[in-house]
């Protein structure tokens, strides 16, 4: 008879445990509600009244991919707001993707808004490229709408201006200024700054050696930036050249004459050992002709010698008379004396 009461004692303190359990459950899953809502609701609103199009599920599982929810949110309401969405078609999923990818989705985005307010035709799969790329897209857009000046030499690198020499050997410093605006197409895989000065700095150059005198370059210094521009300078670049004008040109020193006293100098140099070159063989040449004489001399002296040898035998072979032999000496005293009273 006991059992009952027992048992209805168990299957009470059951269903407390079980209601306690649910209502802990409950109790856990609205402070999550609560917690989403307090975190998300405001950025849900937000899409929802401008048309962003991004619901809370997708709010919420934009935090568990890392993602920054508010700069997607906020990214795609400066889309919608500026109509660029019916152009490009941009979703929150390719703007998450560009975001987890490292591109700087705030910054395409505004340069899409300005570039659609310029009319300059770029896509969205254009506008990330050249953003993962390393190059800040935004800019790039100013520089396109906005023109920017390049001053050719860089006076952060050289105070120096270009030098370059007319035809008649006048120096000519002249330095450029360079307005350029970005060439979108060609931005992936252009050349930068640094090149347009450089090809700019060099067709300067160029233009103004080959003007026969410096005075057409004072004259005329609008025609040196004319004939530079013709070159095509911007080929393979992220820039289009707008215009190239000349800022300051000015005279230098006198080259052309410098070169050439220069190498008159060289000349007399060369010349003056040249005739060195023949001095010494002169001198050469003049020991030799007094070794030659010496030597001459030497064999002189030895066929003296063996003149009295020779008369000695002619007189043994009876081929020369005593009286013959006087009559030489008297010859050869009288030709000493002739010599010496000559000599005197």
């Amino acid at each position: 008879m006991m059992r009952w009461p027992l048992l209805f004692v168990f299957a009470a303190d059951d269903f407390s445990t079980t209601m306690l359990v649910v209502s802990v459950v409950v109790v856990l899953l609205a402070l999550v509600l609560l917690a989403v809502l307090v975190r998300y609701f405001g950025l849900w609103i937000q899409c929802k009244m401008t048309g962003a199009d991004i619901s809370l599920t997708e709010l919420v599982l934009m935090s568990l991919r890392n993602v920054n929810p508010a700069l997607i949110v906020r990214c795609k309401i400066m889309a919608v707001q500026a109509g660029i969405t019916r152009v490009y078609p941009i979703s929150a999923r390719a703007l998450q993707a560009h975001y987890l990818a490292g591109g700087h989705v705030l910054n395409v985005i505004s340069a899409l808004i300005a570039a659609y307010r310029a009319n300059i035709e770029i896509d969205w799969q254009t506008a990330q490229a050249i953003d993962l790329a390393g190059r800040d897209l935004l800019d790039a857009v100013r520089t396109s709408v906005n023109p920017k000046v390049i001053d050719c030499p860089d006076p952060s690198r050289s105070a120096k201006p270009l030098e370059a020499m007319a035809g008649d050997g006048i120096q000519v410093l002249v330095r450029a200024r360079v307005t350029v605006r970005s060439n979108l197409k060609q931005i992936i895989g252009g050349a930068t700054e640094d090149t347009i000065v450089a090809r700019v700095g060099q067709g300067i150059v160029q233009a103004i050696g080959s003007t026969p005198s410096y005075k057409t370059v004072l004259e005329n210094p609008d025609g040196i930036s004319k004939l530079v521009l013709r070159q095509g300078l911007e080929a393979n670049t992220a820039f289009e050249i707008v215009s190239i004008d000349i800022a300051d040109v000015d005279v230098g020193q006198n080259i052309g004459a410098r070169l050439q006293a220069d190498q008159a100098e060289a000349d007399v140099r060369v010349a003056q050992a040249f005739a060195e070159k023949r001095r010494a063989q002169a001198i050469a040449q003049e020991q030799e002709m007094l070794a030659e004489t010496q030597e001459n001399r030497a064999k002189v002296v030895l066929a003296q010698a063996e003149i009295p040898l020779g008369i000695a035998d002619s007189l043994r072979g009876r081929q020369l008379g005593i009286l013959d032999y006087l009559n030489l000496q008297n010859v050869d005293a009288d030709t000493r004396m002739r010599t010496s009273i000559s000599a005197a």
